[in-house]
């Protein structure tokens, strides 16, 4: 009898702590629905044009999804052995549903120039990296 009261108990606290909201959520759950993350409607592919002392990154867009798409950019972030030297931008425009769109941008830094300096002279190696962020807009 006391093994399953206290059994009992455990699973309702358990429960309890379970079902309790974090401390950062707010009670409203139109601002909870709003935070929450959803599916990625896109994916992309990235492809490096000459890479030099200006790199020109090429990113192949598609749309996964059933709707248009709009007002759709990307960010590029391009690495060099680990580190960051550099960054550029390009508006994609409109993506219609199921389809697909290329985007391309130029990376011309000093960052990047000593990079492929040194490793013209030896010191280090040569290897490229882009992070990409596209941002979009879509209506119900």
């Amino acid at each position: 009898m006391i093994k399953s009261l206290a059994g009992t108990v455990l699973v309702a606290a358990t429960a309890a702590t379970l079902m309790a909201a974090p401390a950062g959520a707010s009670a409203s759950t139109a601002e909870s629905t709003a935070t929450t993350a959803s599916a990625q409607l896109i994916r992309t592919r990235v492809y490096f044009g000459r890479c030099r002392d200006t790199c020109h990154i090429k990113v192949r867009v598609r749309n996964v999804s059933y709707r248009t798409l709009y007002n759709v950019k990307l960010n590029a972030r391009l690495s060099v052995n680990g580190r960051r030297v550099g960054t550029c931008y390009d508006y994609v425009g409109t993506i219609r549903a199921r389809g697909l769109r290329w985007a391309a941008c130029t990376v011309r830094t000093r960052a990047l120039s000593q990079s492929y300096n040194n490793w013209l002279d030896g010191y280090t190696r040569f290897n490229r990296y882009a992070n990409t962020y596209v941002s979009y807009r879509y209506y119900r």
